[in-house]
């Protein structure tokens, strides 16, 4: 009784190793819990992000299309000021002729002076259109660019929403594995 046989010692030797095995599995079993738990957690937490990012995107693009229309409009109206400053122009065109043929020296200097008043005006209001075109362009180019984000956005939550339910049936995977233990 004195000497084991290898027999025994071998069977002792295999029973501690399972048994060794057996805890670690336990506990690494809890910390794949654990795991599983904080990474379910960080995936609601992307979700939540990704939702209030698609709900700036869409703020956003509700005030490029303002802009947008506001452009518009001032696009539209400097062009009505541009054609009323043509219209102008060619009546203080008439009117400069009609004192130049009566001779009439006051007559001649204030429609001259209203001719270039009329003239500055156009360049002013056509000037002004190029910039309300520009910024039109601008806001386009800032919804253009809003819709791609939140079509990333969209593409972001849709793939997070995976990663939940990935995470969800990593859980329960691993504490169905833990229970049965």
């Amino acid at each position: 009784m004195k000497s084991l046989s290898r027999w025994t010692v071998g069977t002792m030797w295999i029973s501690t190793v399972c048994a060794g095995v057996g805890l670690l599995t336990v506990t690494a079993s809890a910390q794949d819990v654990r795991q599983d738990v904080r990474d379910l957690r960080e995936d609601r937490q992307d979700v939540r992000q990704d939702s209030r990012d698609i709900r700036q995107d869409r703020r956003y693009m509700s005030s490029d299309t303002t802009d947008i229309r506001q452009d518009r409009r001032d696009i539209s109206s400097d062009t009505r000021d541009i054609r009323q400053d043509r219209r102008d122009i060619g009546t203080d065109r008439q009117n400069l002729q009609n004192a130049e043929k009566s001779g009439d020296q006051s007559a001649i200097k204030a429609d001259r002076q209203d001719l270039r008043n009329d003239r500055r005006d156009l360049r002013s209001h056509v000037k002004d259109r190029r910039s309300d075109v520009r910024d039109l362009h601008a806001d386009k180019q800032d919804r253009r660019q809003d819709v791609r984000d939140l079509n990333h956005d969209r593409q972001d939550r849709r793939a997070d929403r995976r990663d939940i339910r990935q995470d969800r049936r990593d859980l329960h995977r691993d504490v169905s594995a833990r229970r049965a233990r």
